[in-house]
């Protein structure tokens, strides 16, 4: 089938598929594993490393840490967008509105840095 629905009805017939492979999958996955697996003692246990394990099952987490995955994902985010942008800068015919649209980008982290900076995320004791 050729033309504008070609591309639909191939996309349908490849989603028929995959939905078919995946239940028949699951299907032997039901009819080929144990009725009724055996649990050795002590399987849902806590474990660490070997060890008894020490003190209750209740960890927090700082907040800090969330913050440094934050300016993390920031400055990802910016490398990755800024790093190509600048490599076709200098190529003829790249006008003034991808200059101004990197500048808001630019602008948009910035704010986010400014929100660490006085969240004293910066501070480094």
């Amino acid at each position: 089938m050729g033309g504008y629905l070609g591309s639909y009805a191939t996309l349908g017939l490849l989603l028929l598929v995959g939905t078919a492979v995946l239940g028949g999958a699951f299907g032997a996955n039901r009819l080929l594993r144990p009725a009724r697996p055996a649990q050795p003692p002590g399987k849902y246990a806590s474990y660490e490393c070997g060890l008894d394990p020490v003190g209750g099952d209740w960890a927090q987490a700082q907040l800090r840490y969330y913050l440094y995955a934050y300016l993390y994902v920031l400055f990802a985010v910016e490398s990755v967008f800024l790093f190509p942008w600048a490599v076709v800068f200098a190529r003829p015919g790249f006008g003034r509105t991808a200059v101004v649209e990197m500048g808001i980008f630019v602008a948009v982290l910035a704010l986010g840095l400014l929100y660490a900076w006085r969240k004293r995320v910066l501070h480094w004791v």
